[in-house]
């Protein structure tokens, strides 16, 4: 049974959100003043990065908003009783450093291209889509995807099997038919291996081990390795390029 389309994740996966939001991150708070109180840009990176990853987990979780949870970021990491107001403010002048640093990963323009004929394309996020379709315009590629999919507005979010099931519906073809494309073994791999699709987990910088990978997802580290695996699904017997 040959795959029809790829679904996408876009942070980390499409855009290079780790290296965009440190680099942001770093000009930010250099305009507010705020490295000396650490001893070094390191380590008010990696406060805040652990403070998203904390706040993030809690929107995906369900028990906060998609705006809440920003604000709760700035709160967390100023330790500061702050208003929504002074909490947004705060953000949105961080979004404009953090905005000068978009861009996608090197690899994605040609697979994007190599596949344009012969697979259809969507994108399901764990964000909102008022930040991600702007974000996949922004980046030029927003045409490249029939529809884009966000946990805000879905109700539901990976890796729950309904967000990667509406994927599917969306695209009016059963999971088995597509493939989904994300950078978080549990979140994406397993995710959308135990919904049924064909699973592709990128894991550009080799940060687990063998004993550490989920089992079900191909493993690869780079979109260059993805035409191959759509090309041949090895989901029923065939070498795995799990690795």
């Amino acid at each position: 049974m040959s795959i029809r389309a790829v679904v996408w994740d876009v942070d980390d996966t499409l855009f290079d959100y780790t290296t965009a939001d440190r680099a942001g991150m770093r000009a930010h708070l250099a305009a507010e003043g705020l490295l000396d109180a650490y001893d070094s840009a390191e380590q008010a990176l990696a406060r805040w990065r652990a403070i998203t990853d904390s706040q993030w987990a809690r929107f995906a979780a369900g028990e906060v908003s998609f705006e809440e949870q920003r604000r709760d970021r700035v709160r967390v990491f100023l330790g500061q009783e702050l208003t929504d107001a002074e909490a947004e403010a705060w953000f949105e002048r961080y979004i404009g450093h953090y905005e000068a640093a978009w861009a996608l990963f090197p690899d994605v323009l040609p697979v994007l291209d190599a596949l344009a004929a012969s697979h259809r394309h969507a994108v399901l996020s764990n964000s909102s889509l008022h930040v991600q379709d702007r974000k996949l315009r922004v980046l030029g590629v927003h045409d490249r995807f029939e529809a884009v999919l966000c946990a805000a507005e879905l109700g539901v979010s990976k890796p729950e099997a309904g967000a990667f099931l509406a994927a599917c519906e969306a695209l009016d073809l059963p999971p088995r038919r597509v493939a989904y494309v994300g950078d978080h073994p549990e979140i994406d791999g397993r995710g959308a291996a135990d919904a049924g699709l064909v699973s592709v987990w990128i894991d550009r910088n080799g940060a687990q081990t063998w004993a550490d990978a989920p089992a079900g997802p191909h493993r690869i580290a780079s979109l260059a390795e993805l035409p191959a695996i759509l090309r041949s699904d090895t989901r029923f017997g065939a070498p795995s390029t799990f690795r």
